[in-house]
């Protein structure tokens, strides 16, 4: 298991099970190297479900199903059965794979790594989106070796959304107070620090919703970026939970310790792997590929 820095940029520089391009490789073959000139690429690539219409485009139910696509491989097979032109070539909207934040975290991710560089997904919030409100979110994380530090990346963000929702920073370095990991959401709720009405999408909130937030981090940190909506294990209240108390305190110290796992640092990717293959914690068979 990776332990020290060299295993670590070394694991998260190569694919793992969803970002692994398969066939597709030669595809992300000779792309530029900036991080900048890769997000253009994936805005050029992707139209992201829930903000279509500002783009004129109306989705038929058939074309919203593509955020069902679980896989980077899937992903850019369906991107060529819409355009077969070269990636970094800007598809029209109506050509571009309908997706969410999601997909354009997991796309760049597996960019990068294909370049060598250590990337991750990232499941938490975003406060960036609605006053007073922490938006289910997904963004990326690369390790910037000149400054030996993570960086995060919101890869949807392109001008138009920037410009409507009032953002002020740089998309390529997502301040740490503006997008809120699941762990961080986590702990801010059980302290009381923050309402934990406040985080979640639509008409999803609460604690039950960032318990999910939780494990799915947990998973993406160990490669695995599972679908905003898949849940199982941990992310669902059992049934003997609502009905004893003790299981219901048990779970809480459960969702407790996986949150501090993904915010100790580096050093804790042992222990998040093994975390994750916890039955209550790792993905049902057929959600993995």
């Amino acid at each position: 298991m990776p332990g020290n820095p060299e295993d670590l940029t070394s694991f998260y520089a190569t694919p793992g099970p969803i970002t692994n391009p398969g066939p597709h490789a030669p595809c992300l073959d000779g792309l530029p190297t900036s991080v900048g000139e890769l997000v253009e690429i994936i805005q050029g690539l992707l139209l992201h479900v829930h903000w279509a219409e500002r783009y004129g485009i109306r989705l038929s139910e058939e074309r919203k199903q593509e955020v069902q696509l679980r896989t980077v491989s899937r992903m850019l097979a369906r991107i060529a059965e819409l355009d077969a032109g070269p990636l970094a070539v800007a598809r029209p909207l109506d050509r571009r794979l309908v997706g969410n934040c999601r997909d354009f975290s997991t796309l760049l991710c597996a960019l990068l790594r294909h370049q060598g560089i250590p990337a991750r997904a990232r499941c938490g919030f975003g406060a960036y989106f609605l006053p007073n409100h922490y938006e289910d979110h997904w963004v990326c994380e690369h390790w910037k070796a000149d400054e030996g530090r993570w960086a995060l990346v919101d890869a949807q963000l392109d001008a138009l959304q920037r410009q409507t929702l009032g953002v002020s920073f740089d998309p390529l370095d997502v301040p740490r107070d503006q997008f809120i990991a699941g762990g961080r959401a986590w702990q801010m709720c059980r302290s009381g620090e923050a309402d934990p009405d406040a985080f979640g999408i639509f008409d999803m909130h609460g604690l039950w919703f960032v318990r999910g937030n939780v494990v799915r981090d947990l998973l993406a940190l160990g490669k695995i970026e599972v679908l905003p909506w898949d849940h199982w294990g941990l992310m669902v209240e059992s049934d003997a939970a609502k009905a004893a108390p003790a299981v219901a305190d048990e779970e809480l110290r459960a969702v407790d310790r996986l949150a501090a796992l993904t915010l100790a640092g580096d050093g804790a990717l042992p222990e998040i792997l093994a975390a994750g293959e916890d039955e209550r914690v790792r993905p049902p068979s057929e959600w993995r590929p």
